[in-house]
């Protein structure tokens, strides 16, 4: 090796490398059978392979979960008017869903429930709610908290679907039916907020995002910043224009606030 530490080759090396004929014939046979050499790369290799091994990224459609219990249907009422709110959001779709009934066949008919039919399927299991992306739950008042139908339904939501927090982190709404102004439009909705906290869920309530309509004082109107609702008399009067325009609100909303924290 010549001075340098190999930069300058010795005469020993330079011998090598002006080898015979022969030697030369034999080395430019090896050469041409070897494979060609790699192409040069440019760029970032993880976004290359990303880009071409995988394909694109398909948008998912959004669910939302609307679940509730109602008894002459103003709730369910409201329920369908959410349901078109979120619809109209693209990329975001609303179901419906009820809640088992507690009560006998013949307690339902002393008390003059209409049959609520079989177009609206009634929730079958928990792992169903692990399908939503967001809910919207809808009951009506027994003194100031909900309904003991809702109750039960959150009251089965134990086992995994709780001990494993499988609907944690899922965007929650409500909407309330009572009989009367202060029968429980705020207290039924913020007593109901406990069953979220224990499933890890986030509450999304409407504030004041429904505008001038939610300072109006010049009729009687069910809904508050926790929520839509419906003022329903002794079961005679129906949601009014304003109820059903803050119930649509409410879904529009949901269904946007669903989308954002889905990144969409």
């Amino acid at each position: 090796m010549g001075k340098g530490g190999g930069c300058v080759p010795s005469k020993k090396s330079a011998r090598l490398l002006t080898a015979s004929p022969k030697h030369q014939h034999h080395t430019t046979t090896t050469t041409s059978s070897s494979p060609p050499p790699p192409i040069p790369f440019s760029g970032d290799l993880k976004r290359q392979i990303s880009t071409t091994s995988q394909p694109p990224p398909v948008a998912r459609a959004l669910k939302i979960f609307v679940i509730f219990y109602s008894s002459y249907g103003h709730t369910e009422t409201m329920a369908r008017t959410i349901k078109s709110g979120i619809d109209s959001v693209n990329g975001v779709s609303g179901f419906l869903f009820r809640v088992p009934e507690t009560l006998t066949e013949e307690e339902l008919t002393s008390m003059m429930v209409p049959d609520k039919g079989e177009e609206i399927p009634v929730i079958k299991s928990n792992e169903e709610l692990e399908e939503a992306d967001g809910f919207v739950f809808g009951f009506p008042t027994r003194f100031g908290s909900m309904a003991a139908q809702m109750k039960a339904f959150f009251d089965g939501l134990g086992g995994r679907i709780w001990r494993e927090q499988r609907l944690a982190g899922k965007p929650a709404g409500f909407f309330i039916s009572t009989g009367t102004q202060g029968g429980g439009q705020e207290s039924t909705a913020w007593t109901a907020i406990t069953q979220l906290a224990h499933q890890g869920m986030i509450f999304v309530p409407i504030g004041y995002t429904f505008g001038e309509k939610m300072f109006d004082m010049n009729e009687i109107r069910g809904g508050s910043p926790y929520g839509a609702g419906v003022i329903a008399g002794d079961g005679s009067r129906p949601p009014s224009e304003t109820e059903l325009a803050l119930a649509e609100h409410q879904g529009k909303y949901m269904a946007t606030i669903v989308k954002r924290m889905a990144g969409i």
